[in-house]
C-alpha cells in the first residue's frame, strides 16, 4: 500500500499543441496535440510512479472530461481515489511557438467543487491507513475554502502523517498557521510569508528560521529559478544550483521537484541529499515536452554531474 498520498482539489486536462509561429488574426496548423493528466498533486503522484516509487492520488472529476482524465491515470499506472462531481474536469492548453521556441500556457478557470465534493476528498485521505506524507499541491478551484489545507494539517497530525504542502496566496498563509511539515514557496511567496516585499539571497536563511521558529513548518525549501534551491531547517541549511540543460517545457518542473524531495524523504536520505534529489528531478522534467514531468535516467544523470 502506498505511503505516499498526493490530494489535487483542481486536475485537468493538460493540452500541448505547437505551431510553426503564433500569429494573431491567422489561421494557425496546429500539431497534433497530446493530452496528459495535470494539476499540482497529479503530477507529484505521476512523477514519483516514474521515478519507481509509489503514491496514491486523491482527486475529484467530473463529465466527459473526467471520464478521460481517468483514462489517462490508468494508463500512467498512477493508483487513484476518485471523487466524483457534478461539474466537469477542466482543461489546459500550451502551446508552443517553434520560429521562437516560446511557450504559452492557457489555465482554464478551477472547476467549482459543492461542499460534499471537498468534504469526501479529505474523508479519502481520513479513512486511508498506514500513510506517512501527504502532499497537497496546486490551486484552489471555486468552492473550496482556503483553509482547506490547515484543515489537512490537522488531519495529518493526527494520522502521525507528515504534510508537505506546494501552493500559494491565502491557502499557503492558512497552512503554515496550522503547521505543516514541509513548504516549498519561491522567493516571492517566502517574502509574502515573511511580510517584507523583497528577500535578498543573504536574508533567506534567518527568515526561514523565524518561519520554522514559528511552527509554521519543519523544513522549508526554497525554490530559486536559475540559481537553484535552497533547504532550511532549525538547525542545517543547504544550497544546490542545477547544471544547464537543453530546456524543452517548464511545465510540472516544481511538481517533479517536490515528487525528488518527498520520495528521498520518504527513503530517509541525508537532507543535502534530499534537496539534490528534488533539483535533479525538476531540472529533468524541464528536459522533455509538455506535461510529460522527470524520467529517472535523466535524473540519474543529472545527479551525477551535481556530485
Amino acid at each position: 500500500m502506498p505511503k505516499i498520498v498526493t490530494v489535487t482539489f483542481s486536475p485537468c486536462i493538460d493540452k500541448t499543441t505547437a505551431v510553426p509561429e503564433l500569429i494573431p488574426e491567422k489561421k494557425l496548423r496546429c500539431k497534433s496535440p497530446k493530452l496528459e493528466p495535470g494539476g499540482g498533486g497529479i503530477n507529484v503522484a505521476r512523477a514519483i510512479i516514474k521515478l519507481g516509487g509509489e503514491a496514491i492520488a486523491v482527486y475529484p472529476a467530473g463529465g466527459y472530461t473526467g471520464k478521460y482524465f481517468n483514462a489517462l491515470m490508468e494508463s500512467e499506472n498512477v493508483p487513484t481515489v476518485i471523487i466524483e462531481t457534478k461539474n466537469e474536469t477542466r482543461e489546459n492548453i500550451i502551446v508552443v511557438d517553434e520560429s521562437k521556441n516560446q511557450q504559452y500556457r492557457f489555465g482554464m478557470p478551477g472547476t467549482a467543487l459543492t461542499e460534499d465534493e471537498w468534504q469526501q476528498c479529505l474523508h479519502a485521505i481520513e479513512r486511508r491507513e498506514g500513510i506517512e506524507f501527504i502532499v497537497a499541491s496546486g490551486s484552489l478551484p471555486p468552492g473550496v475554502p482556503l483553509d482547506i489545507y490547515a484543515r489537512l494539517a490537522t488531519i495529518a497530525k493526527r494520522k502521525n502523517a507528515k504534510l508537505v504542502i506546494d501552493t500559494s496566496g491565502e491557502a499557503l498563509k492558512h497552512a503554515v498557521d496550522e503547521g505543516v511539515y514541509l513548504i516549498k514557496p519561491n522567493l516571492g511567496e517566502l517574502a509574502s510569508l515573511a511580510g517584507v516585499e523583497k528577500i535578498d539571497q543573504d536574508k533567506i536563511v534567518n527568515l526561514g528560521r523565524k518561519l520554522i521558529k514559528k511552527g509554521g513548518c519543519e523544513i522549508l525549501v526554497v525554490s530559486m529559478g536559475e540559481k537553484g534551491a535552497m533547504l532550511i531547517t532549525i538547525n542545517e541549511h543547504h544550497h544546490f544550483i542545477p547544471p544547464q540543460v537543453n530546456r524543452k517545457s517548464t511545465v510540472g518542473a516544481g511538481d517533479s521537484m517536490v515528487a525528488g524531495l518527498v520520495l528521498a524523504l520518504s527513503k530517509q536520505r541525508s537532507l543535502a541529499d534530499v534537496l539534490k534529489y528534488g533539483i535533479a528531478c525538476g531540472t529533468a522534467a524541464t528536459m522533455n515536452p509538455g506535461t510529460e514531468l522527470c524520467k529517472k535516467e535523466d535524473v540519474d544523470m543529472i545527479i551525477e554531474t551535481m556530485n
